[in-house]
């Protein structure tokens, strides 16, 4: 059975043993997001923690990608537990409307780490994750994947998601060709 967990210091050492073994829980940074991450758990692990629960938008400015500064929106991140970390699901929204800025590909992201996927964690966590989106008043979620991820077209289609777009991507992000799923709540 999985869940998922607010991030807390009980919960650390396993979501930091994950990143040891080379799992990135950023599909567009990959390595240099964990590497990032471990850098920060080691600096000061309850900040850490702090950055990934910011429903009030209370962080500054977050780098895109490419470098350009945004304003930060309400957002947490919870990690998918089984009794050890097995991934992360993250939710960011902007208050008083289901509408993303441009430079957002989504509401919802997650990443499963490599050792537990094919099981349904995915699934479940996004599952959940609606639940969350739902208390924040939101009409729909909109999540993006690429064309050649059909595991998590999967996962969103489980979940009621129905394809609404082909589109290119940000620069911000690359420009890559990506398709945007809607979930209505």
């Amino acid at each position: 059975m999985i869940e998922i967990v607010k991030t807390a210091l009980e919960h650390l050492p396993s979501y930091k043993a994950a990143l040891e073994r080379g799992w990135s829980p950023d599909n567009v940074r990959l390595m240099e997001a964990t590497r990032e991450q471990l850098a920060a758990i080691e600096k000061d692990p309850v900040a850490f923690l702090a950055d990934l629960d910011d429903p009030q938008a209370k962080g500054g400015a977050i780098s895109l990608p490419d470098g350009k500064k945004v304003p930060r929106l309400p957002g947490f991140r919870r990690w998918i537990w089984d009794g050890e970390a097995s991934g992360s699901i993250g939710f960011r929204w902007q208050k008083g409307t289901s509408e993303l800025p441009p430079h957002v590909l989504g509401h919802i992201g997650y990443a499963v780490v490599p050792w537990k996927r094919r099981r349904g964690y995915a699934t479940e966590a996004l599952r959940l994750m609606l639940d969350e989106a739902r208390a924040v008043g939101l009409a729909h979620v909109e999540i993006t994947a690429k064309p050649g991820n059909p595991a998590s077209h999967k996962v969103i289609l489980a979940n009621g998601g129905k394809l609404v777009e082909r589109f290119f991507e940000d620069a911000a992000y690359g420009g890559a060709e990506s398709l945007r799923f809607r979930i209505e709540l």
